[in-house]
C-alpha cells in the first residue's frame, strides 16, 4: 500500500473498535466530540510526509519504495539524529503534543528486533521472523501503532504471583495450538484510540514463576476483548481565543483492558520465556526514552520564547532577575538539546547492525528535563504575571461594551494592546497551568520512566572503571 494520506489514516480508524468515553460506548471515534481531535493531531504524521519541506526527512526510500522514517531501521548515528530531527519538527508542528502514534510503536519495534535474535538463540523460537512480518506489515501499509506496556500491578510491594487478584498484571490464561488468550488491564496507554495496531510489552523482570506474565504480542485494536476506556483529562471545550494550543488537540490515554483477548502465533513474541521480559522491557526504554528527550526540544523552545514574549510586552526585558530566569531558561533548553545529539552521537550498533542510543546519556538527558521542568515553568510563570489565571475570556472581546474597555486598561508596553497581550497571555496559561499544562508537567515526572528509573539506568549505564582507576592513580594506590 505504501504511504497513506490523512484521509485513508482517519478512515482507517472507522471498525468494530471498542472505546468507552465517560461511560459511555464511542461508535466512531474519528466523529467523536473530543476523540476527533486527537485524530487530527495524529495527522500530523502523515502531513509532514506530503509537505515537499519536510519530505526528505518524513519519508526515506529503498529500492525504489517510499516509507515513513520512523519504521527505518537504525543502521548508523545519523539515522538516529534525523529519527530526532523527525520528531521534534512533528512535535513543533503539533504545537508542543508530540503525535507519537508511529513514534512509541516503531521503538517497541526496533526493541523486539534486538531481543527476539536473543530469546531464538537460547529457545530455538522463531520470533524473529514473526517480529519481522509484522513490522512489514506496519512499514508497507504505514500503520499508526500504539504500546501497552504499565500493568495495573496492584500492590506495588509484590510482583505478578503475589497479587490478591492474579490479573493484576496481564497474562496468559490458555494456550492453544493456533495461539493464546491473554487477561489484564495496562494503563497510560498514550493514542489507542486512534491507532491500528496495539503491542504489548512486560513492564519488568519476571521470575520463572511469573512465566504465565512473561508475554509480548500485537494485536489490532479492534481486536474481539480489547476494551480502551477513556480518559477525559484535558478534554477542553475552550475556544482558540482562551486554549490556542490546546483547543483542536489532543492525546488520548487509555486504560488498556485484555478482556481474553485471543492472539495467533504469528502475533506472539514472548511466551514464557520469563528472562527475556528485563531485556526486552529495557530494550524498548532506550528507544522510547531517547523519543521522549527529542519531543522535548519544542516544549523547552516554548518556555524560553514564552519568557522572552512576556518579558518584551510586560517591559521589563531588561530587569537583573529577568534576565536571570532567561538565561537559565536557555541554558536548560540546550543543555538538554546538546545532550540529545550526543545520546545519536554516542549510540553502538549490536551484532546485527542495529542501532540504540547510549543509554547514559539518554538518561541524563530524561532527568535533566524532568528534574529541572517544574523550576522552568515557575521562572515563566513569575515573568508573565497573574493574568496567567486572572485574564478574561473571549467573550469579553466580542462584547462591545467591555472589549474597548479590556483593550485599554490590559495594555503592555507601547503598542501592546490588552487583547494582544491577553493572547499571550492565553498561550502562555495553555502552556504552564491548567489541564494542558498539567498533562505536560505530569508527563515530565511519569512518563517514559520516573525520576527514580532515569537515576536507576544512569548508575547503571555508567562505568566507573576509568574514572576509579585514575583517582587511585592520583592517589597512589595499586
Amino acid at each position: 500500500m505504501g504511504l497513506r494520506t490523512p484521509q485513508q489514516y482517519i478512515d482507517s480508524l472507522k471498525d468494530n473498535r471498542t472505546v468507552y468515553y465517560r461511560g459511555e460506548k464511542v461508535d466512531d471515534v474519528t466523529t467523536h466530540s473530543i476523540i476527533k481531535k486527537a485524530v487530527k493531531h495524529a495527522c500530523v504524521d502523515y502531513e509532514l510526509a506530503e509537505d515537499p519541506a519536510y519530505r526528505d526527512l518524513a519519508v526515506v526510500s529503498e529500492d525504489g519504495d517510499p516509507y515513513s522514517r520512523y519504521f527505518k531501521l537504525p543502521a548508523s548515528t545519523d539515522d538516529l539524529l534525523k529519527r530526532a530531527q523527525l520528531i521534534e519538527t512533528s512535535t513543533a508542528v503539533g504545537k508542543t503534543l508530540v503525535p507519537l502514534v508511529k513514534e512509541i510503536g516503531t521503538d517497541a519495534l526496533f526493541a523486539l528486533h534486538r531481543i527476539s535474535r536473543q530469546i531464538d538463540a537460547k529457545y530455538e523460537t522463531d520470533y524473529l521472523k514473526r517480529v519481522q512480518a509484522f513490522y512489514r506489515h506496519c512499514r508497507d501499509n504505514d500503520l499508526t501503532m500504539s504500546v501497552a506496556q504499565t500493568d495495573v500491578k496492584g500492590d506495588r510491594s509484590q510482583g505478578p504471583t503475589g497479587q490478591e487478584h492474579p490479573d493484576y498484571y496481564t497474562r496468559v490464561v490458555e494456550r492453544r495450538d493456533d495461539g493464546i488468550v491473554v487477561r489484564g488491564a495496562k494503563v497510560h496507554t498514550s493514542c489507542t484510540t486512534n491507532t491500528n495496531e496495539l503491542i504489548v510489552l512486560p513492564t519488568r523482570a519476571m521470575s520463572e514463576a511469573d512465566s504465565d506474565y512473561a508475554v509480548a504480542f500485537a494485536v489490532p485494536v479492534d481486536t474481539p476483548g480489547v476494551k480502551l476506556v477513556a480518559s477525559p483529562y484535558g478534554a477542553t471545550q475552550r475556544p482558540e481565543f482562551d486554549a490556542p494550543l490546546s483547543a483542536e488537540r489532543k492525546m488520548m490515554e487509555t486504560i488498556t483492558i485484555f478482556d481474553d483477548v485471543f492472539v495467533p502465533n504469528e502475533r506472539i513474541f514472548l511466551n514464557g520465556e520469563h528472562d527475556f521480559c528485563a531485556p526486552l522491557a529495557l530494550g524498548f526504554v532506550e528507544y522510547h526514552r531517547f523519543t521522549a528527550i527529542s519531543y522535548k526540544l519544542p516544549l523547552v523552545d516554548a518556555l524560553i520564547g514564552s519568557g522572552l514574549l512576556m518579558a518584551d510586552i510586560n517591559g521589563i526585558q531588561k530587569a537583573a532577575h529577568v534576565r536571570e530566569k532567561l538565561v537559565w531558561l536557555i541554558s536548560y533548553a540546550e543543555t538538554l538539546r546538546a545532550l540529545v545529539e550526543m545520546a545519536a552521537l554516542r549510540g553502538k550498533a549490536d551484532e546485527h547492525g542495529i542501532f540504540a542510543p547510549d543509554p547514559l546519556t539518554t538518561n541524563m538527558a530524561k532527568y535533566h528535563f524532568a528534574h529541572n521542568y517544574h523550576e522552568a515553568l515557575q521562572y515563566v510563570q513569575d515573568i508573565a504575571g497573574g493574568m496567567l489565571v486572572t485574564g478574561p475570556g473571549a467573550e469579553d472581546f466580542e462584547n462591545e461594551e467591555t472589549a474597548s474597555l479590556l483593550r485599554h486598561y490590559l495594555g503592555g508596553r507601547a503598542g501592546v494592546d490588552g487583547e494582544a497581550r491577553t493572547r499571550a497571555m492565553n498561550m502562555v496559561s495553555d502552556l504552564t497551568t491548567g489541564d494542558f499544562g498539567g498533562y505536560h508537567a505530569v508527563l515530565a515526572i511519569h512518563a517514559e520512566g520516573s525520576l527514580e528509573a532515569e537515576k536507576l539506568m544512569i548508575s547503571r549505564a555508567y562505568d566507573g572503571r576509568r574514572t576509579l582507576e585514575y583517582a587511585k592513580k592520583l592517589a597512589g594506590i595499586d
